[in-house]
């Protein structure tokens, strides 16, 4: 009987690890879509990746959103063609790299502030903007560094409001709309791991 509930636990663990890649892999390939669903402006291109790392982490959790924007970040520094303007290493001399960086603190935060309990509407509204700030804290000092050291360009102050500052409603707007849609998926994905 013992080696029947061992096998039956393995199998279990087997199928829940598979389930957990896949839904990784997913949001790899969301995050490689969303970087190209975007409105071409100078400087800072407007796409929807800050709100798909926030869903990561709501979704997967702290671990797996977090592993899942990570794998996103690496496929692009080794070169594929997954960042909005391209890949490879030399893209962390770009203005907007850290933001790439920051969607995997995005992940992160929103997953951790999420916790393990089931997801409700208040806890994944709080998650999804702390993911939202964990972005921002990261992608606005990287773009002033970018801009008055490396590309040694005046008026940081303008630069900052306009490539930066105006995107935060919008991106904020979404996350609180990734919070709502994460609380009624989470119903579905927690009957789908069960």
């Amino acid at each position: 009987m013992s080696d029947i509930n061992d096998k039956n636990l393995a199998k279990t663990r087997n199928r829940s690890f598979t389930v957990r890649l896949a839904e990784c892999a997913l949001f790899v390939v969301l995050m490689i879509v969303s970087a190209f669903i975007r409105i071409p402006i100078p400087y800072v291109p407007l796409t929807f990746q800050t709100v798909v790392a926030v869903l990561a982490g709501l979704l997967l959790g702290a671990k797996w959103g977090t592993i899942s924007v990570a794998v996103y970040v690496f496929m692009g520094l080794l070169g594929l063609p997954v960042f909005s303007d391209g890949g490879g290493f030399a893209y962390v001399l770009q203005l907007t790299f850290g933001y790439i960086i920051g969607f995997v603190a995005a992940a992160f935060a929103a997953g951790m502030v999420r916790g393990k309990d089931a997801l409700t509407l208040r806890r994944a509204l709080v998650a999804a903007v702390a993911g939202f700030l964990a972005n921002y804290l990261i992608g606005v000092p990287y773009f002033a560094v970018i801009w008055k050291f490396y590309m040694h360009i005046d008026g940081l102050r303008h630069a900052v409001f306009v490539n930066n500052i105006l995107f935060m409603p919008k991106d904020l707007i979404l996350c609180v709309l990734a919070a709502v849609l994460a609380e009624r998926l989470g119903k579905v994905l927690r009957l789908r791991r069960s």
